[in-house]
């Protein structure tokens, strides 16, 4: 039975590796198409954060989540609020994309 849970994490793991770039593409994408009348790409952007935050952490991606969440914090603030981001909020979101894809890439590498 542990041989069947191991072998099932570690598919899980593989397909979130596989979709690590383009998730973290999608909320890079989002933030540098985003117009101050259409909430739809932010929120995604923020589903993509949460998504990476949750299960990367759960996966074994730590560092991964860790950052992930940060920018799901500053992208779910302005979801609540309706309004577009700050201009405090683009460059703290533009580090964090930054980071949150050389942590990635070293998790991934690790985890092969």
């Amino acid at each position: 039975m542990n041989d069947l849970y191991g072998d099932r994490m570690g598919a899980l793991r593989q397909r979130f590796a596989e979709q690590l770039d383009s998730r973290i593409d999608g909320i890079e994408t989002a933030m540098l198409q985003l117009e101050d009348d259409d909430f739809d790409d932010l929120a995604k952007a923020h589903r993509d954060a949460h998504h990476l935050s949750g299960v990367g952490a759960t996966l074994g991606f730590v560092g991964t989540g860790t950052i992930a969440r940060k920018i799901e914090q500053i992208l779910l603030a302005a979801v609540k609020a309706g309004r577009a981001l700050t201009d405090d909020e683009v460059p703290c979101l533009r580090a964090g994309i930054a980071l949150l894809r050389s942590t990635a890439d070293v998790e991934m590498r690790s985890a092969r």
